[in-house]
Parts: structure tokens; sequence; C-alpha cells
């Protein structure tokens, strides 16, 4: 199974001959024995973030490359739960918080928007990373195909952000990442859903390691209450112009 170890800000989860998804910096598939989660100072200056994240590893006495997150928050705030043949490691952080009101303008909900056009305050630069961030390292020692880890990455996601509205009403925030990681000699898994044995334990591990990660954080539960009462974060104040799906339309 997937092995953590925490070295000058650096977590590294290990397991020989993987195969990785993430969805972070410079991500995609690769293979390799590492997966890494960098925990970077506040008001860090724009860097080369290949440069950066190697020297850290090296700093860390991490040799090996491999897919690499990026977060505001200290690892001593990481958690690990394991469930059968899933391991999950979270960090979780709440400084940039990216709420989605299901009425941003004040309208009638439908999404037929008075202003579809006029654009909202937002980054310019999605590569580095806010403050906050909630990175999960999703591990398994099933063998899945590309289309697998793609829908653990969802999975994940989607357990992420049910564990964080129930737990701070923010389903996410502007940062967020995730990285999963299999076996390709397990024995062969074809789905990744909530209703198979690894996407339950998927699941179950991650609301269990983000909740024990946002109490080491959050002791006192200080959460914050809205976007402009957090250090960051966006708020969503649009919506886009819904229409009807149509067929042929000679079709009765």
């Amino acid at each position: 199974m997937f092995e953590a170890t925490v070295s000058e800000g650096v977590l590294c989860v290990r397991r020989p001959r993987t195969r990785w998804l993430s969805t972070g910096w410079n991500g995609g598939f690769s293979e390799g024995s590492a997966a890494y989660n960098v925990s970077v100072p506040e008001g860090w200056p724009e860097v080369d973030l290949a440069v950066y994240t190697r020297e850290r590893r090296r700093k860390a006495g991490f040799g090996d490359p491999g897919p690499t997150l990026l977060t505001g928050v200290a690892l001593e705030h990481a958690r690990c739960a394991r469930l059968d043949s899933v391991a999950v490691f979270a960090t979780a952080g709440l400084s940039n918080p990216a709420p989605l009101p299901m009425n941003p303008t004040g309208g009638d909900g439908t999404g037929d928007s008075s202003a579809p056009g006029e654009e909202s305050p937002r980054s310019e630069d999605d590569s580095l990373p806010e403050p906050g961030t909630v990175n999960l390292l999703v591990g398994t020692d099933r063998a899945l195909d590309d289309a697998a880890m793609a829908n653990l990455v969802a999975v994940a996601a989607e357990a992420k952000a049910a564990t964080l509205l129930a737990e701070t009403g923010f389903p996410g925030t502007t940062t967020d990442a995730v990285v999963v990681g299999c076996d390709p000699d397990g024995e062969p898994a074809a789905f990744s859903g909530s209703a198979t044995a690894i996407g339950e334990a998927a699941r179950v591990c991650v609301r269990d390691a983000v909740r024990a990660s946002l109490q080491s954080r959050y002791p006192d539960k200080s959460f914050p209450e809205s976007v402009e009462a957090a250090e960051h974060g966006s708020r969503v104040d649009r919506e886009s112009t819904v229409s009807p799906v149509r067929g042929d339309e000679s079709e009765p």
C-alpha cells in the first residue's frame, strides 16, 4: 500500500511502480514511485514551479520526481484515512473559499442572466496556490484504466465537496486539486464509481481525512463565514443563458 513521509514541509506518498493522474500543476498521467504535497509559505513570490518543486524535494531528501500539489496548509495538519484497498492523504485549508450560490444575481434561478457578458473579478493566474487549498492524494492497490482513474478523481472531488459543505458551508476553495494513484499490476477493476468497492472506500476515506485535517487546522471550527470574512476567495455573481436541447425540428 501507499506509505507517507513528511520532511521539510513536503509530504511524500510512496509506492513502487504506480500510475498517477494529477489535476494539479503539470498534471496528467504519469508513472513513478512517488507523489507529493508541498506546503508553501504565505506571500511566496512567483517562481519557476519546476525548479521550485525540484529543490523542495531535494532539500527534503526525496529524489524521485512525481506529480506535485502545492498548498498553503502546514503539513502538521495532513491526515491519512485507509479502508480496504484505498488510502487517502488530505490537507484542508479555507483561506480562499469558492462558494457556488444557487441564486447569484437575485434572479429567478433559471440561469437567464440579464447581463451574461459581464465579468466578475477573478485571478489572472490559476497556477499558484492561495494560502488555503484542499488537496487530496488518493491511492488504490487495484489496477485501473484511464477512464476509471479519471472517474476516481470525480468521486474524490464529489466526496470532498459534500464533506466541506456539511462541515463549513463551502464546497471547496479556488485551488483544490486531486492526485489518484493505482497499482498497474494489481487486480483489475473496470469501474470506480460510488457504488463500487473502490469508489465507496474512496468516499469514506476522503470524508474522514478531510474532516480530520479540518479539525486539526481549525480546532475551534473558526471557518470563514463568507468570502468577505476570508483572507481570499472567489464570488460567483454571474449566470449563464440556458435553453432547451432540441432535436430535429421535423420531429413531432
